[in-house]
């Protein structure tokens, strides 16, 4: 046999791949041996056929499949191969973003609970800055006020079933959180029917996204979320002690929920705030 065959073997060896790739490859019809001795039924191939297989690796490298790359250079269409790879490079873009979302949600929850871990205890009156905050705003049907615990998580699912219809990422459906216009907190008439998620720039329907200005805010923790009329009061007395003008709506901020250790009820550990200003001096 000519010196210008090598065997499956030392094809395989050269190329970095094995021997039964070669052999998927050939019934595929996708790469051929140059010559199969027909006694021994042995392959044997040329140094030139090192490039198709260097395109087939190529492709493969790109996200195809091996019955796509079969089927586009059977075609031998160029037009068609770059719409392929146009379809493709959406494909990525689109792995990347959900990759950056699902890295933004690991990198929220560690902060979530070093936060936790430094918090203050539930009952704590603060005075703070916060920063500007970016939120998606849903309204449900019914009272968040007028609960019990199951109709609480029935709300709450009725606003995750609102972010499955826009077709939204499940990785921002935790620490839903609820605003109270100014006048009901005021009055402290609970009623509302607003809630949200915090969200942030990996979020796909950014021209919803709505933004908390930064400032000042009087808050107070909580570890049950069956205190919040009572810690709301404790927190609109406080305001009224100190001689803050709110400004703005309440929020009540899940921080985080800790669901880590208890499989019947969801437990959470909340921030209450509203937004003020201090009193001008005479």
């Amino acid at each position: 046999m000519e010196n210008k065959y090598m065997s499956i073997g030392k094809f395989a060896k050269i190329n970095h791949i094995t021997v039964n790739t070669l052999r998927l490859y050939d019934q595929m019809d996708l790469l051929n041996p140059s010559y199969v001795d027909e006694e021994s039924g042995y392959r044997y191939y040329r140094m030139c056929q090192n490039a198709r297989l260097d395109l087939i690796t190529y492709m493969k490298e790109l996200g195809m499949s091996l019955k796509e790359i079969k089927e586009l250079l059977d075609q031998e269409d160029l037009n068609l191969i770059e719409a392929v790879l146009i379809k493709k490079r959406q494909a990525i873009n689109d792995e990347l973003a959900a990759l950056k979302r699902k890295k933004a949600a690991v990198n929220r929850t560690i902060y979530s609970l070093e936060r936790y871990r430094k918090s203050p205890r539930a009952g704590t009156l603060t005075t703070e800055f916060i920063d500007e905050r970016h939120y998606y705003e849903k309204t449900v049907s019914r009272n968040f006020y007028d609960y019990d615990y199951a109709t609480y998580e029935e709300i709450l699912k009725e606003f995750k079933d609102q972010l499955i219809k826009a077709h939204l990422p499940q990785v921002y459906y935790c620490n839903v959180g609820t605003f109270l216009s100014k006048e009901n907190f005021l009055k402290q008439h609970f009623e509302t029917y607003r809630s949200f998620i915090f969200v942030d720039e990996n979020f796909p329907d950014q021209q919803n996204v709505k933004t908390l200005e930064s400032g000042m805010y009087a808050c107070i923790y909580m570890d049950d979320f069956n205190n919040e009329r009572d810690y709301a009061k404790k927190l609109l007395q406080y305001c009224q002690d100190n001689h803050y003008e709110i400004i703005g709506d309440y929020l009540c901020e899940v921080l985080i929920e800790m669901l880590f250790f208890n499989h019947e009820s969801r437990n959470m550990y909340l921030r209450l705030q509203v937004p003020i200003a201090f009193p001008k001096e005479a």
